[in-house]
């Protein structure tokens, strides 16, 4: 039976402790550079002191604990800034995905009873910042004042502009120096003492492929935690180290991964708003140890930069990737002195519940997303039944422990229904165990097809076509059909230069694998809807089917089984 419990003395001594005074002890510690940007940087002690101007506004705005403090800033270190000083005074930093229209917007600022709301001025990666927020707020253009009253947002009191203001409802830098002038440090102290560990720190929006977003209530300890372990056990992060990321600060990995960093005093280098050819010259210039590109898309565009020089990144030890195997082995063999690791998790999970050691071998580096971390616990279990499956069966993938977010904010029905009364969390997700305790990720639940009657992994033939030398990229979903109920179409991004029928896909896997799994429709993109990192699959689903729909094809061509 599989059921996963990591541990081990490197784990150490647990140490958990409030975001804030994890930034705090840091900056008493380490005076070397913190976070830095492609444009700034900040040392552990600058960091710090920001982070307190930030606290002393949200006091001075009448935040309190349990309070919600939404971030629609530009990726820099006022950012970053701004979430630890929330949760310096108990309140709860609420990352907002710069892709959102109005509607997502005003869905996530009247879900999260949020007080107050942190923008940038109008261009950049926030766009039109001012005419989001009245198009989300139509009350917002007639308010009068500073000091909000919204039919369609009644918890929402502030609006602030990192800044200079360009409306009569926005607060900005001037209201932050008058509150830096008049709450004292003995108040903000005060405060800061009346924080609890397991007090939630961030409301996490899930990226809503499918629905509404959700919001999971993320603690100090899963953040601080989540960082050190990381930290100790399987990144071996020092204060020489320098760690770099494009992930967004609006997704956990952004946030997360700092705090690997806070731990032990090591730099946070991120890519800000991505590009390419800025990741590749930090990568060298910054001369960092540990990439953390996470996702094949941000990677491969990264390689493929002519910036790139591997040979010039001489202190690159390890980097960290999430794929389907094929994809794993390729990156892996563009970088072959520098050791790649994979991992398995979730925005409920505080990032990732299993992560692969640089000790592992090459094989389970690349085809286990690793073992769960010090006391965490994962069990593959009969998506049916619910009982525990044998090693190498696939199943879904349940998980509990510190790092284990708290429920979905206002939405009880949608946490009931997530945990169990062992308060194991039902992921969703598939994936086997091997005999060693390390996790085999084999897709989303919702991922599976079944077509006539045969369950289809979309990532096991992801996986497959990835082995034609044209494919740069492949999602593969379900297309309806009324003799099979649904079959696999696979959306293709050519690699450059490339060219390849849709009748060559089909024939490359006919005869390699089994007929249910080939995919009966091909198309090919340039470009990919996402949200953040993350393909929205439900958007090619749609787009598959409306195709279908308006040929008025109801049924896949049928394949030779000779070939």
């Amino acid at each position: 039976m599989v059921m996963v419990q990591s541990g081990g003395p490197a784990a150490g001594f647990i140490a958990a402790t409030t975001v804030g005074d994890c930034v705090d002890q840091a900056a008493a510690q380490w005076s070397n550079d913190a976070v830095v940007f492609p444009d700034e940087r900040a040392t552990y002690p600058e960091f710090a002191r920001r982070s307190d101007d930030f606290a002393r506004l949200f006091f001075h705005l009448g935040v309190a604990s349990g309070d919600k403090v939404g971030i629609r800033m530009e990726q820099g270190i006022d950012y970053y800034a701004a979430l630890v000083g929330a949760a310096k005074v108990g309140g709860v930093g609420v990352p907002i995905n710069v892709r959102f229209k109005s509607a997502e917007l005003a869905y996530v600022v009247a879900n999260s009873d949020m007080r107050v709301l942190m923008g940038s001025p109008d261009g950049g990666e926030v766009g039109e910042h001012r005419q989001l927020l009245e198009d989300a707020f139509p009350s917002l253009s007639e308010s009068p004042d500073k000091q909000l009253s919204l039919a369609e947002a009644p918890q929402l009191r502030s609006i602030y502009v990192n800044g200079r203001a360009g409306a009569a409802w926005e607060l900005d830098v001037d209201d932050m120096a008058v509150a830096n002038a008049s709450v004292s440090d003995e108040a903000l102290n005060d405060r800061r003492l009346t924080v609890r560990i397991r007090d939630t720190a961030v409301l996490m929006y899930t990226s809503g492929t499918t629905a509404n977003p959700k919001g999971a209530m993320l603690s100090h300890e899963a953040l601080v935690r989540e960082g050190l372990t990381v930290a100790r056990t399987r990144f071996s992060l020092n204060s020489h180290d320098v760690m770099w990321t494009p992930l967004p600060l609006y997704h956990i990995g952004g946030i997360a991964f700092a705090f690997a960093c806070f731990a032990v005093g090591a730099t946070y280098c991120h890519n800000g708003r991505f590009d390419p050819g800025v990741g590749a010259r930090q990568l060298r210039d910054e001369r960092c140890t540990i990439a953390i590109p996470a996702f094949e898309m941000l990677w491969m565009a990264v390689l493929d930069h002519p910036d790139f020089d591997i040979a010039a990144m001489p202190r690159l030890r390890l980097i960290f990737n999430v794929g389907v195997p094929e994809r794993l082995r390729q990156l892996q063999e563009r970088t072959p002195n520098v050791v790649q690791v994979s991992g398995f998790g979730s925005t409920e999970a505080c990032s990732f519940m299993t992560l692969g050691e640089v000790g592992d071998s090459l094989e389970d580096r690349i085809t286990t997303t690793g073992r769960p971390l010090p006391g965490l616990e994962v069990k593959i279990v009969d998506h049916e039944n619910g009982e525990l499956v044998e090693p190498g069966v696939v199943g879904e993938i349940l998980y509990r422990g510190w790092s284990v977010f708290d429920g979905y904010y206002n939405d009880p029905d949608q946490t009931e229904a997530a945990f169990d009364e062992g308060r194991w969390f039902h992921s969703g997700d598939l994936g086997s165990m091997d005999r060693a305790g390390r996790l085999q990720f084999a897709g989303r639940l919702k991922d599976m097809m079944k077509v006539g009657g045969e369950n289809v992994a979309a990532a096991e033939v992801e996986g497959f076509l990835l082995r034609h030398e044209a494919v740069a990229v492949a999602q593969v979903v379900a297309a309806p059909d009324a003799r099979y109920s649904e079959v696999p179409a696979a959306f293709v991004q050519l690699a450059p230069g490339a060219t390849v029928s849709e009748d060559e896909i089909v024939s490359f896997c006919l005869g390699a694998i089994a007929t249910f799994k080939v995919p009966r429709y091909v198309r090919f993109v340039e470009e990919w809807p996402m949200s953040g990192t993350k393909v929205k699959k439900y958007v090619l689903r749609d787009q598959i089917a409306a195709e279908l729909a308006a040929a008025g094809i109801t049924e896949a061509p049928k394949l030779s089984t000779s070939r």
